[in-house]
Parts: structure tokens; sequence; C-alpha cells
């Protein structure tokens, strides 16, 4: 049985789609990564999975539950980590903890021994009585995931863990986070807008946009899709002039041909790597009587995934027109 499992889920706010469709499997024990802008859809469809938000249209199962028939039954079932971090700074490490159990309606006895288990885990056991608002961000973030893991779920989701952080305190909460997959066998669902991120801790992906969901694959499978190499060219001018020289000439041996006339530059994947595919592509500026000032070969990477099923690079935009069309259809529904 799937740790998560969609159909045609679909989230609307009046006249605005926020999740269109959605449709995906997350099997038990993988760590699998919701990769998208901001505004694309993935805090909706957490917020759903969590049984915070009812969907418009659709269905959701968190280990055979129905989020909507048995919510409290899901909850059961799941820990949630959101982005903000929500622990009581004017508790210690270890009352916060504390607090978590009670809520779980945790046994004392077992509550006293996740605790220390989980403070070992996330390396707090030194500062567990030392008052929250003297810890750094990385040791709340840490001690916030510990509190989703005091009732051990079965699925563990974590809303952007990372955002905010500086690349090492990052890289510790990915350790952790492979941790709780290695060791308690835990299904994580994380959202993110991190490339890097979604790469090294990612058993699969699913990006979404916009509110729908575009593929899912493993990172490898995803990136091996695209071709053997990436190549990137830039020219003194006339790029629209090679790029229809590339594409006339090289089009059974490329593809994700992009170019833009401003930047004068232009990338594609190829399937014959690069002692084959860089010799012709300097015969075709040659026909073309274009200078090539600069070109360079490259492994796909998940942002060329990205961009090759959106259309667009990754935006890092709180005003995206998507994130604040939503927003402006939230606030209406509250003043309604």
């Amino acid at each position: 049985m799937n740790a998560i499992s969609t159909n045609h889920l679909t989230r609307k706010f009046g006249d605005l789609t926020a999740v269109s469709d959605v449709s995906f499997d997350v099997e038990s024990g993988e760590i699998f990564g919701f990769l998208g802008p901001n505004g694309a859809g993935k805090s909706t469809t957490i917020m759903i999975l969590t049984t915070l938000l009812r969907p418009t249209s659709g269905q959701a199962r968190i280990a055979g539950i129905d989020v909507t028939d048995n919510p409290r039954k899901v909850r059961q079932k799941i820990g949630y980590i959101q982005q903000d971090i929500s622990v009581d700074e004017y508790m210690t490490g270890r009352e916060n903890l504390q607090l978590h159990a009670k809520l779980a309606h945790m046994p004392k006895s077992t509550a006293e021994r996740r605790i220390d288990e989980m403070l070992h885990l996330v390396e707090l056991e030194q500062k567990q009585h030392e008052y929250v608002h003297g810890y750094s961000g990385g040791m709340r973030k840490r001690l916030d995931i510990a509190g989703g893991l005091i009732h051990m779920p079965d699925v563990l989701f974590l809303d952007e863990p990372t955002v905010g952080l500086d690349i090492q305190t990052r890289r510790r909460i990915w350790e952790y986070i492979k941790r709780i997959q290695s060791e308690y066998g835990i299904t994580v669902f994380l959202t993110t807008h991190y490339m890097e991120e979604a790469d090294s801790i990612c058993d699969r992906i699913g990006i979404i946009d916009t509110g729908k969901m575009l593929t899912v694959d493993s990172p490898s499978a995803m990136k091996s899709s695209l071709g053997v190499e990436m190549i990137s060219i830039t020219v003194r001018d006339n790029c629209d002039k090679m790029a229809s020289f590339i594409k006339e000439n090289m089009s059974e041996s490329i593809s994700n041909f992009r170019y833009d006339t401003e930047s004068q530059s232009m990338t594609m994947s190829t399937s014959t790597g690069t002692s084959e595919s860089v010799p012709r592509i300097f015969e075709a500026a040659a026909s073309a009587g274009v200078v090539i000032d600069g070109i360079s070969v490259m492994q796909p990477k998940l942002d060329d995934v990205f961009l090759h099923y959106t259309g667009h690079g990754m935006r890092d935009d709180e005003e995206s027109e998507f994130n604040y069309k939503r927003e402006f259809a939230r606030k209406k529904r509250r003043r309604g």
C-alpha cells in the first residue's frame, strides 16, 4: 500500500485554481520531493494532505485513509513541520518536546524515552534545558523536526524545511532527513524550491507549476531523459540565424533547443555527445557566418529538467503573479 495517494486532486479559491487535477503516489519509506516555485501549489497540496484544507474535488489518502472522510485518523498517522518555525521560544527544548508528547496523548514513560531519542537524533542533548530564544535558526528547525517525530508517524510532511537557512545548516538538515528515513523507515514528503536539495536527498520528485503536476520520477531518470550532455553557446551576433542552421542540420541529434536573441545565447541537449556535436556546431557557425564567443558542455541538472517541463527557470519570488492572485483570492474569501 502506498503511503500517499492522490487522484484528480483539485483546490479552488474563488475563480483561481491553486491545485488542478493532481494525481500521484508516494511509496512507503521513500523521500518524495515536491518541487516548484513559490505559488506553484505546493503548500496548498500539503495542507490538503495534512487535513488542514478540504479539496474542492478529487481524493487523497494517507496510508489508505481518506483525508476528507477520516481526518482525525489521518492526523494520528502523520507529522507536519510547517515552513514557519513553530517552537515556543519561552520554553526549553525539552519542554517543547514534552508539550508535543502531551498533545499526542503519549504515556509519560514512553514520552520521556522518545524525547531522549529525538534529542539525540537532532543533536540537541546538550541544549535541551536551555530556553529556545537562545537557539540559532538551525537549532530551532531541528527541534521542530524532533517535535514532529515524537509520536513516530507513518508519514512526515516537511514544508520548505530549509528555507532561510545558510547552506551549511541546510546540509545538516538534509542529513537528519536521511537519518529519519534510514533509521525509522518513515516516509518523508517535503516541498522545496531548492534544486540542490531535491537532487541530494529525494528518491523521487514531482514537479508542479501553476497548480499542475508536470512529471514524477527519480532525479537521475529526469536528468537522463534530457540527453547525454547539455551544450551552452554564446555568439557575437545573429543568434537567430545560427539557431536556424542548427535546427536544420542537427535536428536528429539534439533536443530541448532554446535560444535567446537578447543575450545571443542558446542551449540544447545532445544524444550523441560532444565529440560529434561540437564540431558540427562550429560547422554551422561557419556556414552561417556567425562568430562563437563561448561554448560549454555539462551534464544535465535539475534546473535543466525544470526548464524543460515548465518553459522557465525556478521563480524565487513571493510576488509572482500566480502567488499574488492566490493571496488576493484568499483575502477576498475571508472578507466574504
